[in-house]
């Protein structure tokens, strides 16, 4: 067993660490930045480095500084969390290099599974069913517009090194793909350092549902269920739950087989994510894999009973899993929501300021993940994620309910907050009845606003 693990993250996720490590008898290292002095995951490490000023380019992101405060704590491995290094294939390699145990797939593997081209083809020679597109990454115009006439309009160009929606361009006709295809490479460039693109059938209005899984080092992998991410914004996920409202035995059953055949293909070790689009009529497509803990990951784990932090630095240490694919019960409803310091009003935009009051939500199945408190100044060089708030219940029925009138004791002041869009989210009839797709938030969006407008006009001729 590991003795001392370093976090190399902030906040919320650094804090879920360091409460697994110490319910292990594992001890904690934190590293903070200058902005971060007063976060309750530097108050509960056991030790803690501060690693540089505010911004990430010269703390969180520079490996010299984690790995420097690694050595001078004696720190034996360094768990990543999520964003920031989780998913750097050099920082992976780094540790190792330096006999650091980086808590994660090998290097090579985060390399591969990071090359979105790459880890298709793999998949696909796995027998995981993939989007039709491109062999792998297309730099030639005229060679991409062949592949868009091949497999059809609407086509989807996305950067092989990309996320969050960035070097990503939708094309409905022949018309429009020059355009699209130069800005995605551009986006890219900028975006990534890479300007290589790949293209893929558009599938339009899928769900998006992703498959948790764990493989040890001694060859075994099993899967733990899914989560619908389906309520996004701009790629960005809003809500998570499991079940998905449209699964049913046969197809979890595929996914997880293909989530696990995947992982077996490419000799994924530790925790990760398969994230898969599912169109009407149940086909289920890979999308990409993520090689680290997720956001989401408290939906898996009240599903199943499971600490997945717990397994990630089991896994680490060399033990083996000790539970079989059968054991694996999914169990009643959960629902995550994402309480972010943004200001939904304003589109989204990040609102850092100073948390003048915050009461957390209690009762019967409800679990909030967070570093705030009263007081707490979020500042504004990093995402703006306040805390999970996570509820469950005997059903997804319970589990809305449950969850609104957790969001109406949820007290957050002095920011604004995404707390009154999900009110009004967990209100929707096609949320509630589970009808909708990734589309959902822009149409409900759109709809807002054009109801705000439809109000503006009507108080408009009133002042008349």
């Amino acid at each position: 067993m590991l003795k001392k693990i370093l976090i190399a993250n902030r906040g919320e996720i650094a804090l879920r660490v360091i409460r697994a490590c110490k319910e292990l008898g594992i001890s904690s290292v934190a590293v903070y930045s200058e902005a971060d002095i007063d976060s309750l995951h530097v108050r509960f490490a056991d030790e803690s480095v501060c690693i540089g000023p505010p911004a990430p380019g010269e703390s969180y992101l520079d490996p010299r500084k984690i790995i420097s405060a690694a050595e001078i704590t004696n720190a034996e491995a360094i768990h990543p969390g999520y964003g920031f290094l989780a998913e750097n294939p050099d920082f992976a390699e780094i540790c190792e290099s330096c006999e650091i145990k980086f808590i994660g797939p090998p290097h090579d593997v985060i390399r591969a599974l990071g090359n979105k081209s790459l880890a298709k083809k793999t998949m696909a020679q796995a027998g995981v069913p993939v989007i039709p597109g491109s062999d792998g990454n297309i730099s030639d115009l005229k060679s991409a517009r062949e592949i868009a006439i091949k497999i059809g309009y609407p086509v989807i160009v996305k950067a092989s090194a990309g996320g969050g929606g960035r070097g990503m361009r939708v094309v409905e006709t022949e018309a429009r793909f020059e355009k699209a295809f130069d800005m995605a490479r551009t986006e890219a460039d900028l975006a990534f350092g890479n300007p290589d693109v790949y293209i893929e059938k558009f599938i339009s209005n899928p769900r998006h549902v992703e498959i948790q899984i764990l493989a040890d080092s001694h060859g075994k992998v099993i899967h733990l269920g899914e989560r619908d991410c389906t309520v996004q914004r701009r790629h960005q996920k809003l809500i998570e739950e499991s079940p998905s409202p449209i699964m049913t035995i046969t197809l979890r059953e595929k996914m997880g087989h293909s989530a696990t055949d995947g992982a077996a293909a490419a000799r994924y070790v530790g925790a990760g994510t398969f994230e898969f689009l599912v169109d009407s009529d149940h086909n289920h497509y890979f999308m990409e894999v993520n090689t680290r803990i997720q956001v989401e990951h408290p939906v898996t784990e009240e599903v199943t009973g499971l600490d997945l932090i717990k397994e990630q630095i089991l896994i680490a240490s060399g033990e083996k899993l000790n539970i079989e694919q059968e054991d694996v019960k999914i169990k009643g409803h959960t629902i995550e929501c994402r309480i972010n310091a943004e200001d939904p009003d304003r589109n989204f935009m990040p609102s850092p300021g100073k948390i003048t009051a915050f009461h957390m939500p209690g009762g019967h199945n409800v679990r909030i993940d967070t570093h705030a408190y009263a007081n707490y100044v979020i500042p504004p060089n990093y995402d703006s994620l306040i805390a999970k708030l996570i509820v469950s219940g005997n059903d997804r029925r319970e589990a809305i309910k449950r969850m609104e009138r957790s969001l109406e004791e949820l007290i957050i002041e002095g920011v604004p907050t995404t707390k009154e869009f999900f009110q009004i989210v967990f209100k929707n009839k096609d949320f509630i009845s589970g009808n909708y797709d990734n589309s959902f938030v822009d149409k409900f969006l759109a709809l807002k606003k054009s109801d705000s407008e439809i109000n503006e006009g009507l108080t408009a001729g009133e002042d008349k």
